[in-house]
């Protein structure tokens, strides 16, 4: 009732926490996004290869109020992982089980060929990525993009091969989507802004408020069977374990 007479929103936020006070649909089509996320499972024989690229959009529309906040910040892309392989992303040495991490290979590029390796390693051209038990899913962090050291034209890439048992087949329900997230300093996604604020005292909050805008989406990823010799992958669900 008092919104609608006086059309402030008035509210008591509890102490050192961090909350939400609205939320609302916006449209978002995939072209505006400053980067768009292409990843792929390629399934040949007993090895598995995941490959993701990241090109940043030159028509991408980023509403900001300093010519210079055009770039991400906090990008975190996961991409879930089937129980069945979580034990080919672990490494066994003589103290502990460890996740696997990235090697940084800053010549991978779109269309790259890697090299099967006698172990199995993550890479990625830049940021860092491993396996992370709490999301079930291999975890791609990249601080900032554009990259610093990188023009804003060049793609990055992830990818990672595994050489799975025969206890870890591909489940035939799994339709994966990867999950992506960054943030966007100075933007209103939905081009809704904050005009005023203030408190019951006489402090001014207004140079303590940060305006960024959090933006969280699914791409879903693709997958790709190379048949071999004598192989028919809509009969390998029926194999028995012996």
């Amino acid at each position: 009732q008092e919104f609608e007479q006086s059309r402030i929103i008035k509210f008591t936020p509890p102490d050192a926490c961090r909350l939400e006070l609205m939320r609302f649909r916006t449209r978002y089509s995939g072209q505006d996004l400053p980067f768009s996320v292409k990843a792929a499972v390629v399934v040949q024989g007993a090895y598995v290869e995941l490959q993701a690229f990241i090109n940043m959009s030159s028509t991408a529309q980023i509403v900001t109020r300093l010519p210079s906040a055009k770039y991400c910040e906090n990008v975190m892309i996961r991409f879930p992982v089937p129980t069945q392989w979580i034990k080919a992303l672990w490494t066994m040495n003589l103290q502990r089980q460890k996740s696997l991490k990235a090697k940084m290979n800053r010549r991978a590029c779109l269309g790259a060929l890697h090299e099967v390796e006698s172990d199995p390693v993550i890479q990625v051209s830049v940021g860092t990525a491993k396996y992370e038990s709490a999301y079930r899913a291999v975890v791609w962090k990249i601080d900032r993009l554009p990259d610093k050291n990188s023009s804003l034209d060049h793609p990055h890439s992830l990818s990672y091969k595994l050489e799975l048992g025969s206890d870890q087949e591909i489940p035939s329900d799994w339709y994966p989507f990867a999950t992506v997230q960054f943030v966007v300093h100075d933007t209103c996604a939905s081009g809704t802004e904050v005009k005023s604020l203030g408190v019951e005292s006489d402090l001014q909050p207004q140079k303590h408020v940060v305006q960024k805008a959090f933006y969280n989406c699914q791409v879903e990823i693709e997958k790709k069977w190379i048949r071999l010799d004598g192989e028919d992958p809509d009969k390998a669900g029926n194999c028995l374990m012996q």
